[in-house]
């Protein structure tokens, strides 16, 4: 017997080298006639689908491109040109389907496949403010972003395409308490409430990615955002799933590597993005299509390249990169889960300015490379107490070269990581209504030469861990607890080397966190959490010797050094309602054992300052905001706010952190109808005179940009354009955190145009 819903008015429950441009022309004329449309929506043929068709509720006319997601499964599915959607593969029993297209409402219904597959009608109501999309980085489970215990913001749709940079770093610095450092475009790293480098954790579905950009502001991250299906940043310390180091957040890129269902017919998307101001012209393009009924196969392609950095001075020389990408992953797919495997190579070719006290006049070339294969397998049938089953697999090889001028290699890294990674989630047991036990292991095989002494290095890293869920509606209580175990092993021990005793080290340290989430209803939740967390030295803070670019400096290591060890604490408000979404945060993450480079008063052979990594105890407090308002009907008011304070504790006097954001507000006023939008949006920035080491003061800034864009149905496919103008008025204004900012301002003028094709 089949079920048929119909679901109205839903509330949601919560300049580029020629044969660049010809492969991305191609590949976009690839999409333009790929894959036929889908059939008409009919009844469901087998008792273990749902089927539907999803369509605006004020016209009828069916909705291409929404995406529809099963919750607590790996299922999911994109409508076709005539607004059909079919999701297979679903065992007996209440699903929990999510329904999300730009332009509408988000709408979460209750789905019964107990008595046979279920065909329904989704109709969407238009709306201008976005909710925030679903949540699984540091969650049980995937939720919305209004229902997480911890601050977190999710990008994706319409507001990815808009804020779409080079880099992830640069395409989030825009939400509540996230930066952006670095010497040049690409290189830009994320900064979350004050800290950055290891102390943030970035991942791709969910693996760490293994390269050697948290060491140095001039390492890029080998992790390109443009075929991102969303981007999750979790603020505060999360260490308990994702392990340590974790003490400022977490990044998740999610593309979905690994299919995990079967698609009726060819699903994907491509996206081709121009930038006047560097001249740069990139795409990406990701095709899923199933080979049989049990085998699925997703293919992508990317690549991007950009000319130097025009500023409101003039040229930022030696900025230029290029950027190429391939990944490809397969699965067998049944009604008890999926295994699969999937493969991924990048480059990246870009420069470091020159001119700086102790850096070539001429500047540096990097090149670095990482190929990484991954195995995963998730069961979705019970085994004993546990619901689901996931077991993960990743080897990644990472190679780093810095080549000073005329070419020589002043540096070489290179890192081998193989992990393995075990999580089993389970529903209602005992007093628990859900939770997960874990477990991690991973190998990492340093190598250095060029100008650098550091020593060949092994790093082993074990975990496990349990996190637990107590649901007495009102209130959520979450619990967890984690044991990681350390050791650092340096392949050439020297007792008596001038940096101190290198020899090898072991680390050992439990972190935990308590949560709260009390809704009193009338769309107000509020939520407290208090996390201990640590971070082991890394391998240069340990035993580096050898100059660095980034800092202009001789750096050497210090094989004493000790964990450090994080408190943090959140509070915070949320309010979701018709018409406004809100929340506040403040925070206080209390840090013993900071790691920094402090100045020795010696200098090297090659006449630069000598710094050694030395811990002292630092304090990091602030607040952050952001509220979405819809004003009158299509007119919607934006605003965010940051600010952090960081303080060290040296020799018993009170000293600031370096790299420390000023006060940061951002406000947007948008106009947003279904099939087009226009926005504009001011950043200000305060002044910022309280300075760490290698630090000048920067003044504040305000900054306009304006965007516009339509999203068109042609050829049964979603067509989005979002064309913007950034720095309109050609404002000088210098970011705190870059590290160029004495030679040249932030970008000038330019113009970004992106298009996105979704079928």
């Amino acid at each position: 017997m089949n079920a048929y819903l119909r679901i109205r008015n839903a509330r949601s429950a919560t300049a580029a080298p020629r044969p660049l441009a010809r492969a991305i022309a191609a590949g976009l004329l690839l999409v333009a006639l790929a894959s036929p449309l889908a059939a008409g929506a009919q009844e469901p043929e087998h008792e273990d689908e749902i089927e539907g068709v999803v369509r605006e509720a004020e016209s009828g006319r069916p909705l291409t491109g929404a995406m529809v997601s099963v919750l607590d499964t790996s299922r999911g599915a994109t409508t076709h040109g005539d607004g059909s959607f079919h999701i297979a593969g679903l065992p007996p029993g209440a699903h929990t389907v999510r329904v999300e297209r730009l332009g509408y409402r988000t709408v979460t219904l209750e789905v019964s496949t107990t008595e046979g597959g279920a065909f329904v009608i989704i109709e969407l109501e238009a709306t201008p403010m976005d909710i925030g999309g679903l949540v699984v980085t540091g969650a049980l489970s995937e939720r919305s972003a209004s229902e997480a215990l911890r601050p977190v913001n999710v990008l994706s749709g319409d507001e990815l395409q808009r804020r779409l940079e080079g880099t992830v770093a640069a395409t989030i610095e825009s939400e509540p308490g996230v930066s952006a450092t670095g010497m040049s475009p690409a290189t830009a790293r994320p900064v979350i409430r004050g800290l950055s480098g290891d102390r943030v954790l970035m991942l791709e579905d969910g693996a760490r990615i293994g390269d050697v950009s948290s060491s140095g502001a001039d390492h890029a991250s080998a992790l390109d955002p443009a075929s991102a299906r969303r981007i999750e940043v979790v603020r505060g310390p999360a260490a308990i799933l994702y392990g340590s180091n974790a003490l400022g957040g977490v990044i998740n890129v999610i593309r979905d590597e690994i299919p995990s269902d079967v698609p009726h017919h060819p699903t994907g998307a491509a996206t081709l993005q121009g930038q006047t101001v560097s001249d740069a012209l990139g795409g990406s393009l990701h095709l899923r299509t199933g080979v049989t009924e049990h085998v699925p196969v997703r293919i992508e392609l990317g690549g991007r390249t950009s000319n130097d950095l025009s500023t409101p001075l003039g040229v930022l020389g030696n900025t230029g990169s290029e950027t190429w990408s391939v990944g490809g992953g397969t699965a067998w797919v049944d009604d008890w889960g999926h295994v699969g495997t999937a493969f991924r190579a990048y480059r990246n070719d870009y420069g470091i300015p020159g001119g700086f006290v102790g850096g070539h006049e001429e500047g540096v070339r990097v090149e670095m490379e990482r190929a990484s294969t991954k195995v995963s397998g998730r069961v979705e049938r019970p085994v004993g107490p546990f619901r689901t089953i996931e077991v993960d697999g990743t080897y990644t090889w990472y190679r780093h070269m810095e080549i000073e001028p005329p070419d020589i290699i002043g540096t070489f890294f290179k890192l081998r990581t193989t992990s393995l990674d075990a999580l089993a989630r389970h529903d209602a047991l005992g007093p628990f209504s859900a939770g997960a036990v874990g477990a991690r292991i991973s190998h990492e095989d340093f190598e250095f030469a060029g100008e650098l002494t550091t020593p060949d290095t092994r790093r082993i890293t074990a975990a496990a861990y349990v996190f637990e869920e107590l649901d007495l509606d009102p209130v959520r209580i979450e619990a967890g607890l984690r044991y990681d175990w350390v050791r650092t092993d340096p392949l050439q021990e020297d007792p008596d080397s001038e940096i101190g005793d290198i020899r090898k080290r072991t680390f050992g340290a439990a972190s935990g966190s308590l949560g709260l989430l009390f809704n009193p209803g009338a769309g107000v939740t509020l939520g407290a959490s208090v996390s201990r967390a640590f971070r082991t030295p890394d391998v240069n803070e340990l035993y580096s010797e050898g100059p660095h670019l980034a800092a202009y400096a001789f750096e050497v290591g210090n094989p004493s050094l000790e964990n450090e060890v994080g408190t943090g604490l959140d509070l915070f408000v949320r309010y979701v309602g018709e018409r406004m979404s809100a929340e506040i945060t403040g925070f206080r993450n209390d840090i013993s054992g900071f790691i920094y480079p402090a100045e020795t008063g010696d200098t090297s052979s090659i006449a630069l300052p000598i710094y050694q990594f030395r811990g002292e105890d630092a304090l990091l407090t602030g607040v952050e905001g952001s509220v979405d308002w819809t004003v009158v009907a299509g007119v919607t008011l934006h605003g965010t706010l940051s600010y952090v304070r960081g303080s060290r504790d040296e020799m018993g006097e009170d000293a600031a952190l370096p790299l420390i954001p000023p006060l940061q507000a951002r406000v947007g006023l948008g106009y947003d109808r279904p099939s087009w939008f226009v926005r504009g949006e001011t950043e200000l920035a305060a002044r910022q005179n309280r300075l760490g080491p290698f630090e000048t003061p920067t003044a504040g800034y305000q900054v306009f940009d304006l965007s516009a864009g339509a999203r068109l149905t042609l050829a049964g496919r979603l067509n989005v354009l979002t064309v913007t103008a950034e720095n309109v008025t050609d404002r000088e204004y210098r970011n705190h955190l870059s590290r160029v900012k004495e030679i040249m301002p932030q970008a000038g003028r330019g113009l970004s145009v992106t298009y996105r094709v979704v079928f």
